[in-house]
């Protein structure tokens, strides 16, 4: 038997399609669409105002903390404090500037899913940064009650942290009925 380079005949409408052209026709075509779709997201994502002395942070990630910052504390009667000139997000930073490698990526992970929140889990084209407040607040609000567990995870998280950070600010104690570290009144009292 005579073995030759050549392919066998094939009968049919796709004769000129061989097993070798279909797969590098196929991966060719797998690449452009990740590409288009790559392409895509970083064109929903948009551009990011630069954040000038970041740590760990990009400008992306940075904008994503400052939209949960505005949704999570808000101005309200009972604390009518604004929490953006507090640059919450900046206190995350410095955070993942001491921590292990590890949690930072997981951390940073967190903050692509929570910009990609929407189009993920609720099929919008658009991300977390460019809905509206009561849209972006309603979206952010479901993650705490959400069947995922990843999602309560990180709102749990991302929680804790900026509860930690906004209420150690001493501008919004009195709203709290906190008086202030005790050695800082005991001093206070000695003066």
């Amino acid at each position: 038997m005579a073995t030759t380079n050549e392919e066998p005949e094939r009968d049919g409408l796709f004769t000129f399609l061989s097993r070798r052209r279909f797969l590098k026709a196929s991966l060719v075509a797998g690449g452009a669409i990740l590409g288009v779709g790559g392409a895509g997201l970083l064109a929903l994502r948009g551009r990011a105002p630069k954040v000038e002395k970041l740590q760990v942070l990009d400008a992306h990630e940075y904008r994503t903390l400052q939209s949960l910052v505005a949704v999570m504390l808000p101005k309200t009667p009972a604390i009518p404090i604004d929490a953006a000139p507090m640059d919450l997000p900046r206190a995350f930073d410095g955070f993942l500037a001491d921590e292990p490698e590890h949690n930072v990526k997981d951390l940073q992970k967190a903050l692509v899913l929570i910009e990609l929140g929407p189009l993920v889990f609720d099929k919008k084209v658009t991300t977390f940064s460019r809905l509206g407040v009561a849209e972006r607040t309603e979206h952010w609000n479901g993650w705490a009650v959400s069947d995922n567990l990843l999602r309560r995870q990180v709102s749990i998280a991302m929680r804790k942290f900026f509860n930690l950070v906004y209420f150690d600010h001493e501008q919004v104690w009195p709203h709290i009925g906190y008086p202030g570290p005790s050695m800082k009144r005991a001093q206070g009292l000695t003066q």
